[in-house]
């Protein structure tokens, strides 16, 4: 599960120099998006998908050839779904932290350690908005009860619709 942060909060990359006949245009981080609403302005606006996809496609260049290996590595796309109300964004979580208990890789969310599972419930400093994951959840003591119940995969992937 991703974040996408709002317009406001990214800041965009605005030329110093655009009207410059120097090759080497400058840039600086802006979150004043007024500049980006005139015709002649050059738009550097971030767009997430396109990073995902970036991502996943220099992984899989990377990967297929070290490993002799040719194709897709994931076998469906990965999907988009808003999170709009408390409860899914609850039950998306128990979802990913529990995924390694129902595939056999754990017997708890903890004892996986690419799991954020371990950072929501330690003391150690993150940059997680731990605070605020275990806020939805009302505390650390709800969190930890919910992570141990069982979860039922094929009610909550139709619940998720996933």
């Amino acid at each position: 599960m991703i974040r996408i942060k709002e317009e406001e909060e990214i800041g965009f990359y605005k030329p110093l120099n655009a009207d410059s006949s120097d090759d080497s245009v400058k840039f600086q981080v802006t979150t004043n998006l007024s500049a980006f609403e005139e015709a002649d302005s050059v738009k550097v606006k971030p767009n997430p998908y396109k990073h995902f996809s970036h991502l996943f496609n220099a992984y899989t260049k990377h990967y297929n050839p070290k490993y002799n290996r040719s194709g897709n590595l994931f076998r469906r796309q990965f999907k988009r779904k808003p999170i709009n109300t408390e409860n899914y964004f609850r039950q998306v979580v128990l979802y990913i932290h529990n995924n390694p208990v129902h595939h056999g890789f754990a017997d708890h969310p903890i004892e996986y350690p690419w799991s954020s599972y371990q950072t929501c419930i330690s003391i150690k400093p993150t940059r997680l908005k731990r605070e605020t994951v275990i806020g939805w959840f009302d505390n650390l003591a709800n969190f930890k009860v919910l992570h141990e119940q069982k979860v039922e995969y094929l009610k909550i992937e139709n619940w998720l619709e996933i």
